[in-house]
């Protein structure tokens, strides 16, 4: 690969980012960016209460970071850090509080088959009130592939559309 290929790979991830945060952004989420491993992370919460869900509040955290290459190690562990970062944010009284749901993306030109198949595996569980859909996002030369976990979970499983939703207006 030349460097110029190199740099607009890096370009459409960053540009990628950039758009995430400007989502993110425009539903209301409150915006920061700190670092995971010398990456730039784009974060996003937010929390919303509905009467359809018995006046619980769930909390909804974005974490997004671009690398060079995602692989199935990786997307673990930056989930896990992910899991923990918006667990220390939450606020309230713990064992109090009502789900939290994570969804941290490795943002790449290069993600690897394994990468996107743990991702698309099953929703991960932290204590029992913060739930993450890890997320891999390929930015190919001309088409952008999202993958996620899209199916339902036992616990906190009536905040799984609204989630989702979530996840398709800031992951298009």
């Amino acid at each position: 690969m030349d460097q110029h290929a190199t740099g607009s790979t890096a370009d459409a991830a960053t540009a990628y980012l950039t758009a995430l945060q400007g989502r993110l952004t425009a539903d209301g989420c409150t915006v920061t960016s700190p670092e995971w491993n010398g990456h730039r992370v784009v974060i996003g919460s937010r929390a919303d209460r509905k009467a359809r869900w018995f006046g619980t509040k769930v909390e909804v955290f974005v974490f997004a970071a671009s690398v060079p290459d995602v692989d199935a190690r990786t997307l673990a562990e930056f989930t896990t850090w992910a899991m923990r970062y918006a667990k220390s944010l939450r606020g309230g009284i713990p064992g109090a509080r009502n789900a939290a749901f994570v969804l941290p993306a490795l943002v790449s030109a290069r993600v690897r088959p394994e990468a996107s198949q743990w991702a698309a595996q099953d929703a991960r569980i932290l204590d029992t009130t913060l739930i993450s859909r890890p997320i891999t996002v390929e930015t190919a030369p001309n088409a952008v592939r999202t993958t996620m976990y899209r199916g339902r979970v036992v616990w906190g499983g009536m905040f799984t559309k609204h989630v989702l939703e979530k996840a398709a207006l800031y992951f298009p």
